[in-house]
């Protein structure tokens, strides 16, 4: 897990620190590489050759390392938006779900469960950033609530993040994307409780923390989205006492 959550963060400070497109795609693309030559036996990088071991042992996919980058390539660019909901829910795979996927094989958790889990899971966490960090991703000329969706509740589109997030409308599009985190989270949950809860230890941690993020959202109100919500570190680790021990 390690090895992978250090491939996670080189990718993602490719995407996140500044630098011009184009070299952050030949980045990029040196991943891609770099995943290549490891599923041939060979690696050069040394978080990538650190992932030799857990590739061979649990049968890591390279098609999940992939839609990572691809993932980081999407949130590489300058200004993000979102086309439809279509393209929400591949981001969502791209950045969230492939690690669950990476994850649940680690953990060991037993087919069919694993990547349903991963899928469900995944989504509703990064739905839940996206709601969370409306106002700071704005700064960054980064909207992720789909085009589709806002002009659907008569937003027009606009070049400007934080103009379309003051519409009064924009408490409908949150909405919706939040029914759609609520039903991924339900379903994550009902997964789960049909697996070893030995092996979903650290997932079930990971949603209670953030279900504990959407609830705080969804009672502080749409209308409010520039103000924060976040989960404090003694409940979080209350939440890791709580289910990582049962």
């Amino acid at each position: 897990m390690f090895a992978v959550y250090a491939f996670c963060r080189e990718v993602d400070d490719i995407a996140d620190e500044p630098g011009e497109i184009g070299e952050k795609r030949l980045a990029l693309q040196e991943w891609r590489d770099e995943i290549d030559r490891l599923y041939a036996g060979g690696g050069e990088n040394p978080v990538g050759l650190a992932l030799r071991d857990p590739i061979t042992r649990f049968g890591l996919r390279r098609e999940d390392f992939l839609a990572v980058v691809d993932g980081m390539e999407m949130d590489a660019a300058p200004r993000i938006r979102i086309k439809d909901l279509a393209e929400l829910a591949l981001y969502c795979d791209r950045v969230a779900c492939a690690v669950g996927r990476l994850s649940v094989r680690i953990f060991e958790v037993a087919d069919p469960f694993g990547d349903p889990l991963a899928g469900a899971l995944g989504e509703a966490l990064q739905l839940t950033n996206i709601l969370r960090d409306l106002k700071e991703d704005a700064a960054r000329d980064r909207l992720y609530l789909p085009d589709e969706l806002l002009r659907h509740c008569g937003i027009a589109a606009s070049a400007d993040a934080e103009k379309t997030l003051r519409h009064p409308a924009i408490k409908d599009v949150c909405e919706q994307i939040a029914s759609r985190a609520q039903r991924r989270f339900d379903e994550a949950a009902g997964i789960a409780a049909q697996c070893d809860r030995r092996r979903v230890r650290p997932a079930v941690i990971m949603m209670q923390v953030y279900r504990r993020t959407f609830d705080r959202l969804v009672a502080r109100g749409w209308r409010r989205w520039a103000e924060p919500v976040s989960v404090s570190r003694a409940e979080k680790l209350w939440v890791a006492l709580r289910y990582g021990t049962v």
